[in-house]
Order: C-alpha cells, then sequence, then structure tokens
C-alpha cells in the first residue's frame, strides 16, 4: 500500500510541477486526507532522493467551537512530532470582514464575491496559505484532494449543469490567486480516499474526523453520503472511476481547447483599447462552434473580467450574432459588457465607468422609513411590526413581486440595495437548495440586457430580495415569526 502510494504521490506532484527541492507549504485541516498527505511527503524526504522544505500551515475557522480548537492543536502537535515547524492561525469567518460586508462589497473585475460561510472560509484559507508561503519563501501549496473529490465535484457540477470545462474537475495544479505566483497542488488527485484510510490504519497514524461531514448539509455532502453510494449500489460500482476518467478526458479536451484559442486569438483581434475589443468577425465564423464559444470567452476575460457568471446562456447569445448576416444586433453579457455584430465586426465593449458605477452603486436602505433609488427609478419604503401566528397566513398571500414580508430577527443590519455581483448566488424562497443568480434571472426569462440593472435588497449576510422577483428563503415567515419588516418598492 505504501509502495504503490508513494508511486501515485511522485507521478502526481510529478504532473502538479513539484520539484525534489521545493519549498512546500502543506495545508493540513488534521482530517484524514491532509494528514495522510502530510506523511507521505514526509516519506518522500525519507527516500533520499526528495529534500522537501515542508512547513506545516492551519486555519481554525472557529466554526465547530471546542472542536475546532482540537483540531488545530492536533496539527501543531502533529508537526512538532515531525520535526517540522507550523504555522496555526485563527479567523472566525462568521465575523470577518468578508462575512459582514454584503457579497461583492470588495468586489473587483477579476475577482470573487464574498458568499456563504464555506465560501468566505476557503478564501480565508487560501489568504492565509498566500501568507504563510510569503513569511517561508515557498512558492508551493500542497493540499489534500483526493480522486473522491474530484468524482463529487464533475457529479455536482453535472446535475447544476456544467460545460467542458467544468466536466474536467478538480485542477491538478493552478495559481492559488489571479495574481500570484504561488502554485497550489493536489498530490493526491489520483489516490481515492479508501487508500488514504487503509494507509493511516496500517501506518497506525490518527487522525481527526469532523463530524459535520456526516451531515447531510450542504449539497456536496448529501453527494457524498447519500447519491454516489445509492448509485454505486444500484446502477455502476465503478460511478467514481468513471466520473474520473470522465473528467481527465475532459481535461484534455479543455487543454487542447486553450491551446488553440490561444494561438487564433491574436489573430482575430482588429483593434482594442481598455474598453472596446473588436474581432473579425468573418475569420471567427470560420471556426468551429466550440472554439467559436472559446474565443468569445477569451474576449470577455481578456479585460479583466472574472468569468464565473458567464454562462451557456450569454455564450449563445454572442454566438447567434456571428453567424447572423444583420448587422446592428446586441447581445449583453455580465459586468454590462456588450456584443454587438457590425458588418463584419464582434465589438465587445464595456460601458463607460460612470455607468457601471451608477448601476453598481450601493445605497443604504432606511429602516424604516423611505430609500430613493434614482438611477432604477424606484423607491423602497420600510415597515416594521409585531405579528401573532394566525397573522402569518394572510401576510403571505399578500405578499407579492413589489411587497414583501420577511421575519425581521433573520434580517441582519443594515441594509443596502446594489447591483448583483458576478457568480454571487442566494436561496430562492421554495427553491430546494442556492442558486447564482444569474441563473435565476435566465430562469425568469429577464431580458439579459435588463439583468445587470436588476435592484438586489440584501443584509449583512448577503442577498434577501431580488426586488420584483424573489426574497431568499433564509428571511422567510415561519410559524416562529413574530417581527415582521414590510418592504415595499414603487416606481418613481
Amino acid at each position: 500500500m505504501l509502495r504503490s502510494l508513494a508511486r501515485e504521490l511522485l507521478a502526481e506532484s510529478a504532473r502538479g510541477g513539484l520539484k525534489p527541492d521545493d519549498a512546500v507549504v502543506v495545508g493540513v485541516s488534521g482530517g484524514a486526507d491532509s494528514t495522510a498527505l502530510l506523511h507521505l511527503l514526509v516519506g518522500l524526504n525519507q527516500t533520499g532522493e526528495w529534500q522537501l522544505r515542508l512547513h506545516v500551515a492551519h486555519l481554525d475557522h472557529r466554526l465547530r467551537g471546542v472542536e475546532s480548537e482540537k483540531d488545530a492543536a492536533f496539527v501543531q502537535a502533529a508537526a512538532d512530532s515531525l520535526s517540522l515547524p507550523c504555522t496555526v492561525d485563527r479567523r472566525d469567518v462568521h465575523v470577518s470582514q468578508e462575512a459582514r460586508e454584503p457579497p461583492g462589497e470588495r468586489f473587483t473585475r477579476a475577482g470573487l464575491q464574498s458568499g456563504s460561510v464555506e465560501e468566505v472560509a476557503r478564501r480565508e484559507r487560501y489568504a492565509f496559505f498566500e501568507r504563510v508561503c510569503l513569511q517561508v519563501g515557498a512558492k508551493v501549496v500542497a493540499v489534500g484532494h483526493h480522486a473522491d473529490d474530484n468524482a463529487e465535484t464533475i457529479l455536482h457540477r453535472i446535475l447544476r449543469g456544467t460545460g467542458v470545462r467544468g466536466l474536467a474537475g478538480i485542477p491538478r495544479s493552478r495559481v492559488l490567486s489571479a495574481d500570484s505566483s504561488i502554485r497550489l497542488i493536489r498530490p493526491l488527485l489520483s489516490v481515492t480516499r479508501a487508500a488514504l484510510r487503509t494507509y493511516l490504519a496500517d501506518a497506525g497514524i490518527a487522525f481527526r474526523e469532523d463530524r459535520s461531514n456526516a451531515s447531510n448539509e450542504p449539497m456536496r455532502n448529501r453527494i457524498r453520503n447519500i447519491l454516489l453510494p445509492r448509485i454505486e449500489a444500484e446502477v455502476n460500482p465503478q460511478v467514481r472511476e468513471a466520473l474520473t476518467r470522465l473528467g481527465e478526458q475532459a481535461h484534455w479536451l479543455q487543454e487542447f481547447l486553450q491551446e488553440t484559442v490561444e494561438r487564433t486569438f491574436e489573430s482575430l483581434i482588429v483593434s482594442k483599447t481598455d474598453q472596446v475589443l473588436v474581432l473579425n468577425a468573418d475569420a471567427l465564423a470560420r471556426k468551429s462552434r466550440i472554439v467559436q464559444a472559446e474565443l468569445i470567452r477569451q474576449a470577455y476575460v481578456s479585460f479583466g473580467m472574472g468569468e464565473q457568471d458567464l454562462s451557456f446562456i450569454h455564450l449563445v447569445a454572442a454566438l447567434e450574432l456571428i453567424g447572423d448576416p444583420t448587422s446592428g444586433k446586441l447581445a449583453q453579457l455580465p459586468g454590462g459588457m456588450s456584443v454587438e455584430k457590425r458588418y463584419h465586426q464582434l465589438i465587445f465593449s464595456l460601458p463607460s465607468d460612470e455607468a457601471r458605477e451608477a448601476v453598481a452603486e450601493e445605497i443604504a436602505v432606511h429602516l424604516p422609513g423611505r430609500t430613493l433609488l434614482p438611477v432604477r427609478r424606484l423607491e423602497i419604503e420600510c415597515s416594521e411590526q409585531e405579528v401573532s401566528v394566525e397573522d402569518i397566513p394572510r401576510l403571505r398571500r399578500e405578499a407579492n413581486r413589489f411587497a414583501e414580508y420577511m421575519d425581521r430577527e433573520a434580517v441582519r443590519d443594515p441594509l443596502v440595495v446594489r447591483g448583483r455581483r458576478p457568480g454571487e448566488r442566494f436561496c430562492p424562497l421554495g427553491a430546494p437548495g442556492s442558486k447564482k443568480l444569474a441563473d435565476f434571472l435566465a430562469d425568469a426569462k429577464v431580458d439579459p440586457k435588463d439583468r445587470d440593472r436588476v435592484a438586489v435588497l440584501c443584509d449583512q449576510l448577503g442577498p434577501i430580495w431580488v426586488i420584483g422577483h424573489r426574497i431568499d428563503d433564509r428571511v422567510k415567515l415561519t410559524g416562529l415569526t413574530h417581527h415582521v419588516l414590510h418592504i415595499r418598492a414603487r416606481p418613481l
């Protein structure tokens, strides 16, 4: 078992770009996967052929109280027992700046917005890894994602709807952040969870169990604990292997497409400024459909735009322009970008800074009181009232697209109205889980050119009402509601 794992580790490390004498920060949570990774990397050094300079890093997110503190102490003790330097830090994601601000408060074109606790925790963790790397002079961070994680990720993306990029699963290696030279590698990506557990048991290596993994929330846990075991039992016992094979082939295809796009993109450019990119539409039309789609994606990200919100619907809208002989037709992309077919050219344009800021501007909401939204020509009026359990059914019936009732205790002041953020998610009332705002608006048949002008009411934890559409499930009225927030939106 050890020799087999060592071979897999060496192969994956080489694919991820790890060199025998690299300084490596090892992200260790204390769980089985990261603990196995740490001991296997130490084992590589013991062969005499590798001289990795290992540094253990652990971030306590303070999500599980005393259990989190025990995890941190366990990791420190494990590092001490291996005579390795260790950095342990603590960050309460519930009160971190990202969690306290509305999602997207610190959004930049290439950045991600804040979101769920899990998303904030991941961002905090990666920022911590980057700080540790800078402190110790490392250019590599190793984490313990394995083959089962990859299979779960691929299935999750299939269920949510994905393209070829999503099918490729978890990358073996990537930069830690858009503007960083530090690489994140996953040396265990071809190793199964069962093999890692067997290795730990055979070697007598202790690890910590995170009891939250046994919960069936969030969706990722339901896939791991319910869906995949059922598929294995009733459909395909090798479903995990099938998913990872699919991911590997999608990765090959994505590499080919990327190489093709990089060779082709510059040759299509007629002109480019900070605000406008012009492509040769006739030459673009001669490419295959999938290459056209990747070239449109490349055009979009060439402005420094993050592609999280660039959906299949956006790509199809732009693709339809290429073959349309009519001049002057327009499609809208996220971030206010427009694409226009003008004779033999495809023109990508960003709105002026003034126009973008006007739509994205955050306006504080008076609570209670009235708030004017001049750009959107709306007025928001908020009031509060005490209710009894008998009032709840009536209030639910009275609610409509422009007048909503919310559980006052579930709303975290202050409130702001702003535009949506790329990649932003919320939990539409009555839906089974979270959904990207972009997907929600597409499903609601909102015209693409109007989606970036939709007003979103947010509290400290994120969107609570996509005005004119749906409230977030988090603030709905329940049988325990006694204090109601009534919000109405009126056209000016």
